[in-house]
């Protein structure tokens, strides 16, 4: 991607960033920054088949387009979009990594050089602040990622393969998945980032840090990654119909925050689980319940452990299984099923110096245990 291509990739998870030589910028000088802009107003539709809604399609693309940027750098290009009337766009942090120069491209053909203000390798955000007149600014409405339901129509547009605008069509897969982070954990391990939604919409290289709409034309989500085995004869990853996007409603918690100091810091649980529980697990293990996060490791002095979360240590018939560890069956209350349900929960709705309830079950007894929350090292 790039001179240096910049594949996000963890097995077959492959960020869809175009890979691509670096392009010539342009000698356009920036316009002054705009105090204000109206937000886009929301289109009001009841689409549920996208081919028998092609009218209230083509009204959504003409009315958020012009709030969809490319961003160009010298190490490849990307997607994003107007966040407010003073000129900060979001993207990916992996758009931007490494750049020397960003450059932005609206769809009326304006462009200018964009400054990086704040970056979260958690989520795979970035903001970038650029100079730009009033009339070209056009901040796209944000919806709520929570209200989400698999089955619902999206559309994502962006600038997959370096073809600005293009605008693709799918539904909600899947919610609350989990990702990797770019963010390590001191002994080199990632961070996971949580409250991921899956996508069937074409996502392809060059579509990272773009928009994913619902049908009124609200952002509910920032196009980040694609799961795929394919590829074209020069190496590009290619759509497989499973794509991933950062929920609009961690962007509303960090967005704020990045543009203020540059930085977001995530609650520290620390805790490492099972992503999920097979029958077999269930049954060597003598669990009491078939859903819940299985804690495999809790760090040592970390915020768990100082609670007294109990991590998996004694050997089973299965090889790398241990029994003894906690299944975490609630957050605050809240049931959850995964450990990608309870990194949801936390991510988007707590931080730092914040104190959560985890309710476990040890054997047949069940628990619940206070936790006081840390900073993610």
């Amino acid at each position: 991607m790039k001179t240096k291509r910049s594949i996000l990739a963890f097995t077959v998870l492959i960020a869809a960033m175009l890979a691509c030589q670096s392009l010539p910028l342009s000698n356009q000088q920036p316009a002054s920054v705009a105090e204000s802009v109206q937000a886009i107003a929301p289109i009001i539709s009841n689409a549920e088949n996208p081919t028998s809604q092609s009218g209230g399609l083509v009204a959504l693309y003409e009315n958020v387009s012009p709030g969809t940027v490319a961003i160009i750098t010298d190490q490849g290009q990307g997607s994003g979009f107007v966040y407010d009337g003073q000129g900060h766009v979001i993207t990916n942090f992996h758009v931007v990594e490494g750049a020397t120069t960003i450059e932005v491209r609206f769809m009326s053909g304006f462009m200018a050089y964009g400054t990086l203000v704040g970056t979260d390798t958690d989520s795979d955000l970035a903001i970038v602040k650029v100079d730009a007149p009033a009339e070209e600014l056009h901040p796209l409405p944000l919806g709520d990622s929570d209200a989400l339901k698999v089955g619902q129509t999206v559309v994502a547009i962006g600038n997959p393969f370096g073809l600005d605008g293009s605008m693709t069509v799918g539904i909600i897969s899947a919610l609350g998945r989990t990702l990797d982070a770019i963010h390590e954990t001191p002994d080199g391990r990632p961070f996971t980032a949580g409250d991921i939604i899956q996508t069937d919409a074409a996502i392809n290289p060059g579509n990272s840090g773009g928009p994913l709409f619902n049908t009124n034309g609200e952002v509910v989500g920032i196009n980040r990654a694609i799961r795929t085995v394919s590829s074209t004869s020069t190496g590009e990853p290619v759509n497989s119909g499973i794509g991933f996007a950062i929920s609009v409603n961690m962007v509303k918690r960090v967005a704020p925050v990045l543009i203020e100091t540059g930085k977001y810091d995530y609650p520290f649980l620390g805790i490492s689980s099972m992503d999920s529980l097979s029958l077999e697990v269930v049954k060597e293990l003598g669990l009491n319940s078939f859903t819940g996060a299985y804690v495999t490791e809790v760090v040592s002095g970390g915020p768990a452990d100082q609670a007294g979360i109990r991590p998996a240590s004694t050997s089973t018939g299965i090889t790398g299984l241990f029994s003894g560890g906690d299944l975490i069956v609630a957050i605050d209350g809240r049931d959850i099923r995964t450990f990608d349900e309870l990194l949801a929960y936390l991510i988007t709705n707590k931080g730092p110096g914040d104190t959560v309830t985890l309710t476990v079950l040890r054997g047949s007894e069940k628990v619940d245990v206070p936790i006081k929350l840390d900073k993610r090292p």
